[in-house]
């Protein structure tokens, strides 16, 4: 079974003024990513912006960082819709083109049962052969997937993990209790990195990684390691950068860092919009005070 590492940046779409997508700097960015503590990249997730992206770039943005990374990070397509068949649909293009791996959101705004929610991942792990990771965010999509769901799709043949924002270490440490030891956790949540190691995570799909991205990988590697103490240090030397980029909603918090630190990445597409006066105010304080600016 592929082996998607411990710390893997949940990577943003770089836009040109017109607000076309700039391929040429997701390039480098997904390169830029690779060298600094990621081993892996997930494209055209929710900081991807993928509810604004057309098929068509969705497609051309992974064989753009396929490219770019040549095998130094594994790349996973954000293939999820609140469509079945959309879903299979994009996901039968990701395999074609090459990807390493898929994380499919659980369907929003139709808010299906879990039984929907167990068939509408049966039927994904049916049409490929791609390792699959289920991405959990109740907060986005209106609807939690239970540890009892979780445990039960982690037995199909290639559901290797979720990353699971669902903000509850109670819940993480049950679906650890009821899922097969190989079935990965990652935390979808930055700032709850380390506790959800505690319970029984593997790392991390960051944001933030995006800017603190060898800090974040020493974080992970060392609670691995066994020093607990270095781990907790380093968590609350970044406990500022994990609460500021997410003072608005993502990725606009973290666009605007990565501008400050000389990735021209754009702004977000509408709905999104750009942080305010204030906002940008406290994003480029703590990045001063880390010493990133």
């Amino acid at each position: 079974m592929t082996n998607f590492g411990n710390v893997l940046t949940a990577m943003v779409t770089p836009f040109k003024a017109d607000g076309s997508v700039d391929y040429a700097l997701t390039e480098k960015l997904a390169a830029h990513l690779c060298a600094n503590g990621s081993d892996g990249l997930v494209i055209h997730g929710t900081t991807g912006e993928s509810p604004t992206l057309t098929h068509e770039e969705e497609y051309e943005l992974y064989r753009v960082v396929k490219k770019a990374v040549a095998g130094k990070c594994k790349v996973v397509a954000g293939t999820g819709s609140n469509s079945t068949a959309t879903t299979i649909n994009s996901t039968r293009e990701a395999e074609k083109i090459g990807v390493d791996g898929i994380m499919v959101v659980v369907p929003y705004y139709n808010k299906p049962s879990q039984e929907g929610l167990f068939r509408h991942f049966v039927a994904i792990s049916q049409n490929t052969s791609l390792p699959i990771i289920i991405y959990n965010i109740p907060g986005r999509t209106g609807i939690n997937m239970l540890p009892e769901t979780i445990a039960r799709i982690a037995t199909l043949k290639n559901l290797i993990g979720v990353k699971d924002a669902a903000g509850s270490l109670d819940q993480t440490s049950l679906t650890r209790q009821l899922c097969p030891a190989n079935f990965e956790i990652w935390s979808g949540d930055d700032s709850l990195t380390l506790p959800m190691m505690s319970v029984g995570a593997r790392g991390i799909i960051s944001v933030v990684s995006h800017i603190v991205g060898k800090e974040i990988a020493a974080l992970v590697k060392a609670f691995h390691d066994g020093d607990t103490a270095k781990a907790r240090e380093i968590h609350l030397q970044l406990l500022p950068i994990f609460k500021v980029m997410f003072i608005t909603s993502n990725p606009a918090p973290v666009k605007y860092a990565l501008e400050l630190t000389g990735w021209p990445v754009g702004k977000p597409r509408l709905p999104l919009v750009e942080p305010s006066v204030s906002e940008k105010e406290q994003i480029r304080k703590v990045l001063k005070d880390l010493e990133k600016v």
